[in-house]
C-alpha cells in the first residue's frame, strides 16, 4: 500500500464518486475507497475523519461542475445554466445525485455555487431579505426535477399511469389530452421561465 500525498484528494474524491456511480451510495465506504485508490483505510482518514466528510467532500466536487461560463452574463442566463448543468449531473451521477437533497453545501466548492445564485438573485432585484428564500424556491425546483426525471417519475409509464388511475374524475377527464409530456426539455425550460417571472415580474 502506499501512503498519500497532500494533492491526492481529488484522486480519492474520484475514486469515491466512481464507486457509487458503478455500484450506488451503499457500497460507497472509506474501505473501499481506499481499495480503489491502493491505500490502507487509515491512509485516508488524514483528509477526512469520517464518511460523513467525505459524503460533503462529494457534494462540492459535484457541485464545482455547475459553476456558470464567463459568457452567461446576464441573471437569466447564470440562473438557467447552473440549473440545465443541474440536470445533466443528475444524468451522469445519479446514483450519487440524491446527496444534494440530503446534505447540506459546506465545502467551499458548494458554497461557491450558492452564492453564484445568491448574486444572480441580487442582479434581478430581489430584495436582500428575500434571497436566501428565493434561492432555496430555486434550488429545490430543479432539484426536484432532476431526481424526478432520473428516477422515472417523469416518464412515458407516468404519463398512461397518471391517466389510467384518473379516468372517472372530472379533472382528469377533462385534461386528458395535456397530461402526456412529449418534450421534457420544453418543459423544464417553461419551467424555468415561469421561476424567472416570479423572481422578477414582467
Amino acid at each position: 500500500m502506499r501512503k498519500l500525498k497532500t494533492s491526492r484528494q481529488p484522486e480519492i474524491l474520484d475514486a469515491a464518486l466512481a464507486i457509487a456511480d458503478e455500484r450506488g451510495l451503499d457500497a460507497l465506504s472509506m474501505r473501499a475507497v481506499a481499495e480503489r485508490v491502493g491505500v490502507t483505510p487509515m491512509a485516508l482518514y488524514g483528509y477526512f475523519r469520517n464518511k460523513g466528510e467525505l459524503l460533503d467532500a462529494l457534494v462540492g466536487r459535484l457541485l464545482a461542475g455547475l459553476t456558470p461560463s464567463e459568457a452567461a452574463g446576464t441573471w437569466q442566463e447564470r440562473l438557467s445554466e447552473i440549473a440545465q448543468a443541474t440536470r445533466r449531473l443528475a444524468r451522469e451521477h445519479r446514483a450519487v445525485f440524491p446527496l444534494l437533497l440530503f446534505r447540506a453545501s459546506v465545502t467551499p466548492d458548494g458554497v461557491r455555487v450558492v452564492d453564484l445564485i445568491y448574486q444572480a438573485l441580487l442582479d434581478a432585484g430581489v430584495p436582500e431579505a428575500d434571497v436566501p428564500r428565493i434561492e432555496r424556491l430555486v434550488s429545490t425546483f430543479v432539484l426536484g426535477f432532476a431526481i424526478s426525471e432520473v428516477n422515472g417519475r417523469f416518464s412515458s409509464a407516468s404519463d398512461e399511469t397518471r391517466t389510467r388511475r384518473g379516468a372517472e374524475l372530472p379533472a382528469h377527464r377533462r385534461l386528458a389530452g395535456q397530461l402526456a409530456v412529449d418534450d421534457w426539455d420544453a418543459e423544464f425550460a417553461a419551467d424555468l421561465a415561469d421561476l424567472m417571472r416570479i423572481i422578477r415580474p414582467v
